[in-house]
């Protein structure tokens, strides 16, 4: 029994805490290298120690190969295959064939090597241990003091030997860090580098930090009965932060903020005096976008859907706070709300909204004919285009109180002719192609139609009675019936032609 493997197993297992199996294996890579320098050829070897005795037993190693014997690049390494093949029939292509040898004794120079590839086997170790402690906890905030102040970051020591890396940009700015400080960061990343390098990254100007420790000092939170539902942060500076209630009887904010501001002053101590704002949330954006401008008060709010953009009208004194500092609550709020947000003031908004107004009522003068008042009262009811005029539901231009029913219905009408003029236009400007006048005349045709079987090719009359009722209804899309008919008119002149030309023949006869 060889109780010198056995004891250094023991010790280094004890110390470091790192399992046996991995302080044998590094045991039998030195004696393996120690094999290998005691010989004057290039080898290969392996060690096999006894896990319960300690005693252990060497083998040189061929690696087997295609190559004929003389095409070997590394003969005291490999074979080919037909020689491993005489000592073993079963052996294939990238398998070792291996032979006893002398073994060396765990000796000082046998256990130097041990001790070198030991260290490097139980860092490794560690590092493993530690990628695995934290693999699943990416996301979460870790506390740890600092161990190290460097001139790119702070390295922290969080315990079970594990260090985590504060990059510098990831600091908040003008912050006081010390050696032996305990503060808190958010974990953002974990680097499986077994090698060299820090593996865990983390941050301390995430808005997820600030989500974070509002969990931990509000109860209300992890019991469910507060949600929060964003974060946005100018880190050492200024924070917003949503949340909303799932139990009607609970105020959010007050919940937030503690008795005599202690939740919220406990959350902007640990952020290096950052001042943090509590927004309710609500379902409705432009409110939403309202409260996220606090503590500017909001005069009125243009909403943009389709470019999710709101423009924010404040008073002239609340300007210079509705912005902030360099652009900072405007950005946070936008940031908090997910809309972009421009900020004017009230009187601009209404020169703004006044050009506005001033310019759809021109609009409405020259394309629906009418005069000034009534295209004031269609502004101001929030009209914006011809065709909202043209397919509003009439009960809701009734609705309007200088507007009657002749009013309304000539409106609607006019604005379904320009429409209808618009997209004749557009169908003629994409085809090209313009109807004749015997096409556009002929009975039981309108423009549009007309316009659409140009684009088709049929310009004349002459062409469209030319057509079969498959064909027709294969460009048009109309009923049967009616291709049927506009085909049948279309022929008309032909059946004319035919009867002259009959009357001719039988007055040459007489």
């Amino acid at each position: 029994m060889n109780k010198e493997i056995l004891m250094v197993v023991d010790v280094v297992c004890n110390e470091k805490g790192v399992a046996k199996d991995i302080i044998f294996e590094a045991i039998e890579a030195a004696l393996a290298s120690a094999t290998k320098k005691r010989n004057r050829e290039d080898i290969e070897s392996r060690v096999s120690i006894d896990r319960e005795t300690g005693d252990y037993s060497t083998f040189r190693c061929w690696e087997v190969v295609a190559d004929e014997p003389e095409a070997l690049e590394m003969p005291t390494k490999q074979i080919c295959l037909n020689a491993a093949k005489e000592k073993n029939a079963d052996i294939e292509v990238g398998q070792f064939i291996e032979e006893p040898m002398a073994s060396v004794e765990f000796g000082r120079i046998a256990a130097q090597t041990a001790k070198q590839v030991i260290v490097q086997k139980v860092r490794e170790a560690e590092r493993a241990q530690v990628i695995d402690l934290y693999r699943d906890r990416v996301g979460e905030m870790v506390s740890g003091i600092v161990k190290r102040v460097e001139r790119i970051g702070v390295i922290m020591d969080l315990g079970n030997n594990a260090e985590a890396f504060v990059p510098k940009e990831y600091l908040i700015p003008r912050e006081s860090v010390r050696q032996g400080d305990r503060i808190r960061a958010y974990l953002q990343e974990v680097k499986p580098d077994l090698t060299r390098g820090p593996q865990l990254f983390l941050s301390r100007a995430a808005p997820e930090l600030l989500i974070e420790l509002f969990r931990i000092e509000v109860p209300e939170i992890n019991e469910g009965m507060i949600d929060i539902i964003n974060g946005a942060r100018d880190p050492g500076a200024r924070a917003k932060i949503a949340v909303k209630a799932n139990d009607p009887r609970i105020d959010p904010i007050g919940a937030c903020v503690g008795l005599r501001g202690s939740r919220v002053q406990a959350v902007s101590n640990e952020l290096s005096g950052e001042r943090v704002d509590i927004i309710l949330w609500d379902e409705n954006p432009a409110q939403f976008v309202i409260n996220a401008m606090a503590p500017a008060e909001v005069a009125s709010i243009i909403v943009d859907e389709d470019t999710r953009i709101m423009e924010v009208a404040v008073d002239e004194e609340n300007l210079a706070q509705a912005i902030g500092r360099g652009g900072q609550n405007v950005k946070l709020a936008s940031e908090l709300t997910g809309w972009d947000i421009n900020v004017i003031s009230v009187a601009e908004a209404d020169e703004k909204s006044e050009a506005e107004a001033e310019s759809l009522s021109a609009m409405f003068m020259e394309q629906l004919g009418v005069d000034e008042e009534v295209a004031i009262i269609l502004v101001q009811e929030g009209f914006l285009s011809i065709e909202e005029v043209a397919y509003v539901p009439e009960k809701e231009m009734l609705a309007i109180e200088e507007f009657d029913d002749d009013l309304v219905n000539e409106l609607r009408e006019r604005a379904k002719d320009i429409m209808l003029t618009h997209a004749i236009a557009n169908e003629e400007k994409l085809s090209g192609a313009k109807p004749d006048d015997d096409l556009l005349s002929m009975a039981d045709m309108d423009k549009t139609l007309a316009y659409k079987l140009a684009s088709n090719g049929v310009i004349s009359m002459e062409d469209l009675a030319e057509q079969s009722v498959d064909e027709l209804m294969d460009m048009t899309d109309i009923e049967k019936e009616r291709a049927g008919q506009l085909i049948m008119t279309a022929r008309i002149p032909w059946f004319r032609t035919e009867e002259s030309n009959n009357e001719a023949d039988s007055e040459g006869t007489d």
